[in-house]
C-alpha cells in the first residue's frame, strides 16, 4: 500500500489535511510546507536551558522532555511538521547494546560487532523496550493538534556502520571490509537491523506519528552498484515492513546524489535531497511518483536575509514542477545557527508559495 492509497480512516482527520501530508501524497498544497531536520534541539536555547545537565541518550527516554523538545521549534518557528526528539541509537540502546553518546564525539559501541558470534548482541526489539516512546508519542500528537509529527529511525547501513566501527568515522574501514571481504555477514547484520528498525518505526506509528523518516546518514559513503547490492534490500524490508499503515515514508541520505534513483527504488513516497543536486535535477534522478523534500544548504543560515531570501528562491524555483515538494535543509540545522533566520526562513517560503 503506498501512501496514495492510504484510507483515511487510518490517520486523524486534522493532521491528514495538513499541507505537509499533502505534499507528502503529492497532491495541492496552500503554500509549500517547511521543517528542520534537527530543528527538535541543537540551535534553541530553550532546549540548551531543559537538557542542561541530562545525557542525551537519558533525555531521549523521559517523555515529558521528549515532548517538551519536539514542540520547541514548533512553537517557535511555526514549522509545518514535528519530528519527534530522539537518536538514531535509540533501538540499540534499548536492545542492550552497551554505547553512549559522547559529547563532541557522538555514539560510542564499547564492543563493536565484527565477528558472526558478535551478532547475538542484536536481539529482536519489543514495544515494551521503548515503552516511553510510546508514552511520549501520546502526550505529543495531543500537544500538536492538527501539526503532523513525523517519526524516525537510522536506516540499516548506517547503524550497521557505527556498530562495525564503534562510533563515527570517515572511512568507514572495517565496515567496508564487511561488506567486501564477508558479504554473508554484512546481509545477516543488515537483515537483523532492518528487523529492528522496522519495530521501531512501527511503535511510532501505532502511538501516532503521522509519517516516518529513515535517516542513512552514511550512505553516500558507497557506489551505486555496491549500495544496490549491499544496502538497497535492508532499507527495503523497512520500508514495506511499514507500508501496511499507509503512512508517507520518507528517505534521506548526505551525499547521496548518485543514489537518488535507487533511494527511491527501495520504497519511499518521498525522497530527501542534500544541497549538492538542484532539486529539479534530482526528480530527473528519482523518476516520476515521488515526492521531494529538501534542499537549502544549512550553511546559507549564516549569511545576510537576503542571501538566505535568494538561495531559498533558487530552491523554490527548481522545485516549481515537483509533483510534490517539501521545503527543509538539505542537512540538519547546525548548533550555532541563529533560530530568528529559521523562523524568518519559514514565514519566507510560506508567503512566497501561497496559492
Amino acid at each position: 500500500m503506498s501512501a496514495n492509497d492510504a484510507p483515511r480512516a487510518q490517520q486523524p482527520s486534522a493532521p491528514y489535511e495538513s499541507a505537509f501530508l499533502k505534499a507528502c501524497r503529492r497532491e495541492p498544497v496552500p503554500h509549500t510546507p517547511v521543517w528542520f531536520m534537527r530543528q527538535a534541539g541543537r540551535s534553541l536555547p530553550e532546549y540548551r536551558k531543559v537538557r542542561e545537565g541530562i545525557p542525551m541518550l537519558e533525555s531521549c527516554m523521559r517523555p515529558e522532555l521528549v515532548t517538551e523538545i519536539t514542540l520547541q521549534p514548533v512553537r517557535r518557528h511555526g514549522v509545518d511538521a514535528a519530528i519527534y526528539f530522539s537518536d538514531i541509537v535509540v533501538p540499540l540502546k534499548a536492545i542492550g547494546i552497551d554505547l553512549d553518546i559522547k559529547p563532541g564525539v557522538g555514539p560510542v559501541v564499547e564492543r563493536p560487532i565484527r565477528t558472526r558470534e558478535d551478532l547475538a548482541q542484536l536481539r529482536d526489539l519489543t514495544p515494551e523496550d521503548v515503552s516511553y516512546v510510546t508514552e511520549a508519542i501520546g502526550l505529543l500528537t495531543r500537544e500538536l493538534g492538527a501539526t503532523p509529527l513525523i517519526g524516525f529511525a537510522g536506516a540499516p547501513f548506517t547503524l550497521a556502520s557505527y556498530l562495525v566501527e564503534g562510533g563515527p568515522s570517515r572511512t568507514y574501514e572495517n565496515a567496508k571490509a564487511m561488506m567486501y571481504g564477508d558479504p554473508e555477514l554484512w546481509a545477516d547484520l543488515l537483515d537483523r537491523l532492518a528487523d529492528i528498525t522496522a519495530a521501531f518505526l512501527k511503535v511510532q506509528i501505532e502511538a501516532g506519528a503521522s509519517a516516518v523518516q529513515l535517516f542513512d546518514s552514511w550512505a553516500g559513503a558507497v557506489a551505486p552498484v555496491d549500495y544496490r547490492r549491499s544496502v538497497l534490500p535492508a532499507s527495503a524490508k523497512v520500508f514495506e515492513a511499514v507500508a501496511g499503515y499507509g503512512v508517507p515514508r520518507i528517505h534521506f541520505g548526505v551525499g547521496t546524489g548518485e543514489l537518488l534513483g535507487l533511494m527511491g527504488e527501495a520504497g519511499a513516497d518521498v525522497v530527501g535531497v542534500d544541497w549538492r543536486v538542484p532539486m529539479d535535477e534530482a526528480a530527473r534522478r528519482v523518476g516520476p511518483g515521488k515526492a521531494l523534500q529538501g534542499n537549502l544548504d544549512p550553511t546559507v543560515l549564516f549569511a545576510p536575509t537576503q542571501a538566505v531570501e535568494a538561495k531559498t528562491r533558487e530552491v523554490l524555483d527548481a522545485a516549481k514542477d515537483l509533483e510534490g515538494h517539501i521545503f527543509n535543509l538539505g542537512h540538519g540545522v547546525m548548533p550555532s545557527t541563529d533560530p530568528d533566520a529559521l523562523t524568518r526562513l519559514v514565514d519566507h517560503v510560506h508567503t512566497q508559495t501561497a496559492r
